[in-house]
């Protein structure tokens, strides 16, 4: 028998030690904000150190489920939104962040030392924000993502900057979520939690939209696991199997 510290190398009882999986998310998380981005000037920083930038989030097939932009540094957006849940996104239920596999970022260099308040600076986040949502719904086969509400409408059309990509869970969480039938479990959760949230509220469109969304994608991955049993005909074995018993 495997001796349990090789699987748990810290004391899982040690009241300052976190869940494995909450563990290795601040880490990996960690690892991809401090990965260097060489942006077009010939610059370079820490991905998670620009000011201005957009950020999308995929999930384990690949699909794309959520887009963000940031003011206030890329590094403090995504780690709201993945490891203390503060905002409203993941407290209401709409991202959740198992689902998270992959995060894209879109920096702004050209935008560091701006003012956030800055008008020009907001239009042209807010340009990059409504094309990367555009592209992502376009990419998705749902023709849906996530988000609630719409990108800011505006004059200004921009082209999207060099980007950088990576995986942020390891290849241990990877297995341990990656089967279709945990996804189909943790997904149905959020789907109740995200109705619950619907029925105890005066929502506007967006919500519901979201919830749609969800249901659809759930949908999808129970219909892909049915069929890979052989759909109607794997139904009709067990009422064989059963008959003969």
């Amino acid at each position: 028998m495997s001796d349990p510290r090789e699987l748990f190398p810290r004391d899982p009882d040690a009241t300052n030690v976190p869940p494995f999986e909450t563990d290795d998310l601040r880490t990996q998380l960690a690892r991809f904000l401090d990965s260097p981005f060489a942006d077009p000037s010939g610059g370079s920083m820490k991905v998670g150190d620009y000011q201005w930038g957009v950020y999308a989030f995929f999930d384990y097939d690949g699909e794309p489920i959520y887009v963000g932009q940031t003011r206030e540094r890329v590094r403090v957006r995504i780690r709201r939104h993945l490891t203390n849940q503060r905002t409203d996104a993941v407290a209401m239920s709409v991202l959740d962040p198992f689902e998270v596999l992959d995060i894209e970022v879109w920096p702004l260099p050209e935008l560091e030392g701006v003012n956030k308040k800055d008008a020009a600076a907001k239009a042209k986040l807010n340009a990059l924000e409504r094309l990367i949502t555009e592209e992502a719904v376009e990419r998705s086969r749902f023709k849906a993502i996530l988000n609630e509400k719409d990108p800011p409408v505006g004059a200004v059309t921009v082209t999207a900057p060099p980007s950088f990509r990576a995986r942020v869970v390891s290849d241990r969480v990877f297995e341990l979520r990656r089967h279709p039938d945990f996804r189909l479990a943790r997904r149905a959760l959020i789907i109740s939690r995200l109705a619950q949230v619907i029925s105890e509220r005066e929502v506007q469109g967006g919500l519901r939209r979201v919830l749609l969304t969800q249901a659809k994608r759930m949908q999808w991955l129970s219909e892909r696991r049915y069929q890979a049993l052989g759909g109607a005909a794997s139904v009709a074995t067990e009422g064989d199997e059963d008959a003969e018993s």
